[in-house]
């Protein structure tokens, strides 16, 4: 069973006056919750993990878009430093897939996959890269359309897992945080598309809900 860094729920976060936030954001976020040095150290860690599990055998690394692009990107980086200092190294190709299926801060109910090409991952070892897990349905829905391809092995990290009521149980191989169920924004996790140029995951506001709100 995979474990991550537990933020148990009564955790608040951290005074946002004390870390550097865009001027644009200051007045829409709540606290900071998770800083992006410990989001990196962190980081660090799962690739060490991932590279001991999968590691004997070529990786596609595969981006779920577009909240993935930041953990993705520093994932691989550490990846690559493991390859280049370590006593073996793997080949690392790269893929993405588009995944649509909120609007607000509410599941549609629908999701859409957006000019996915997985026809190129059987007999791969596959490490599926997602940015948070909720109810865990659209991951699964991703994961039918992946094992259609015949992988040889589907890994999936998700650098956020949300303690959640909807959660039918499912759980990714590879947890950064575990985390309450509050409203995250930053580090490439948006909400209407703002945010995510926020280096820090952060509690937004209710009243920015409304601010950034679609009709």
């Amino acid at each position: 069973m995979a474990h991550g860094l537990q933020i148990r729920d009564e955790q608040s976060g951290y005074n946002k006056n004390l870390f550097c936030i865009p001027k644009h954001y200051e007045e829409d976020l709540e606290r900071v919750f998770i800083p992006h040095g410990l989001i990196l150290d962190r980081t660090e860690r799962l690739a060490r993990d991932i590279m001991q599990d999968m590691g004997s055998h070529d990786i596609v690394a595969l981006c779920v878009l577009k909240g993935g692009y930041k953990f993705f990107a520093d994932l691989l980086d550490h990846i690559k430093a493991l390859n280049q200092n370590g006593d073996k190294s793997v080949p690392i190709t790269v893929d993405f897939v588009r995944i649509k299926s909120y609007c607000n801060d509410s599941p549609t109910g629908k999701i859409s996959f957006v000019g996915e090409e997985l026809s190129t991952l059987n007999g791969k070892n596959v490490l599926v890269v997602e940015d948070i897990i909720e109810t865990g349905r659209t991951m699964k829905a991703l994961l039918s359309k992946i094992k259609d391809k015949k992988p040889r092995m589907v890994k999936v990290v998700s650098l956020l897992v949300k303690r959640t009521c909807q959660s039918p149980g499912y759980r990714p191989d590879y947890i950064g945080f575990e985390i309450p169920d509050k409203f995250v924004v930053g580090y490439a996790l948006d909400y209407n598309e703002y945010f995510r140029d926020l280096n820090h995951i952060c509690i937004l506001k209710e009243n920015a809900k409304e601010k950034y709100r679609m009709s």
